[in-house]
């Protein structure tokens, strides 16, 4: 067996998944409907809507599968996120990256596969549409474009989804979806008695730049601090822009010394970056950061007021330096 490889942009990815806050949901009419339909006609035994988490495959619909999840390494959809295009095996036992697969060789013993990947955006797949049966087949050309139609039909529901928590030019979290992921956060730190840290970051001199260069380097600049984080903060449940040139993280079981790691190496891909780009600016930011035991009664929304506290003083202290 041939484990699927994990995709490069596999933060962005998991990012923007969990930014939907999908994932361990209830099942939905709109996609079962789409399971629903594929598996009749395709007369397969097995149709699903698969997103594919860290570590596992889970199930957001599911006809003829009794489990709500699978493990990743083991999974068909984890080799079909890995392409743009539909993944057909029309003979597991002769495919090399099948063959010997517990789920060919055991139970539901998947002979034939076919996945649709499905993109929330270019180059950023979160899951499948997918049909599995017992027996090898073959799917003509007009089979595979009647599975694309239903897979672009998922994709458009999820989209839907992601147009409420998602910043329409950066691609990560907005106000509304961070607070929706790290309440989500805060339970487990409470569940888990692990404390937590706030980081806010505000971009210094943001509005010379939109005034001197234009809009369009103003936005380059708020999507090259976003991606910056995406990469930095790989370890951080949550990042989020909360507006203008603000943006924040949200690290679990974190303390002074974690923080201080993950802000040097934040600073070091910003300088890297001011370096290489060639622009006629640099990319400045102040920071604050606050520190959180998993028993405190504040909420998140004040735990973030605290780290805009915490940012203000860092600034007033340089402006006495």
């Amino acid at each position: 067996m041939i484990k699927p490889e994990i995709p490069n942009n596999e933060a962005e990815r998991l990012h923007a998944l969990r930014a939907l806050k999908i994932l361990d949901t209830s099942h939905e009419e709109r996609f079962d409907r789409v399971t629903r339909i594929a598996k009749r006609m395709f007369n397969v035994s097995i149709s699903l809507v698969t997103l594919i988490d860290e570590d596992r495959q889970w199930f957001k619909s599911r006809q003829g599968l009794d489990a709500p999840e699978l493990p990743r390494e083991t999974s068909f959809c984890g080799h079909t996120i890995n392409q743009d295009e539909l993944l057909i095996i029309p003979d597991t036992a002769k495919d090399e990256r099948f063959f010997d697969n517990p789920f060919v060789t055991g139970d539901p013993k998947v002979r034939f596969y076919a996945g649709f990947p499905l993109k929330l955006r270019e180059g950023v797949i979160i899951g499948t549409l997918c049909l599995a049966d017992s027996k090898p087949r073959q799917l003509n050309d007009e089979e595979k474009q009647l599975l694309r139609d239903l897979g672009t039909l998922v994709e458009r529901e999820i989209q839907s989804i992601q147009l409420a928590t998602i910043d329409e030019l950066t691609r990560i979290s907005n106000r509304r979806g961070f607070l929706n992921l790290a309440e989500h956060t805060l339970n487990v730190c409470r569940r888990n008695k692990v404390s937590m840290s706030f980081i806010l970051f505000d971009l210094n001199k943001f509005k010379q730049i939109n005034d001197i260069y234009g809009h369009q380097e103003g936005d380059f600049v708020l999507n090259k601090f976003a991606q910056i984080m995406l990469s930095s903060f790989r370890d951080c449940e949550v990042i989020g822009r909360l507006g203008g040139d603000e943006f924040v993280a949200m690290l679990s079981d974190s303390d002074e010394t974690k923080a201080e790691f993950v802000l040097q190496r934040f600073a070091d891909a910003i300088e890297h970056a001011n370096n290489t780009l060639n622009k006629p600016y640099k990319i400045d930011y102040s920071v604050g950061v606050t520190h959180f035991k998993h028993d405190t009664d504040k909420s998140v929304e004040d735990m973030i007021q605290d780290a805009d506290v915490a940012m203000y003083q860092q600034k007033k202290q340089q402006s006495l330096e």
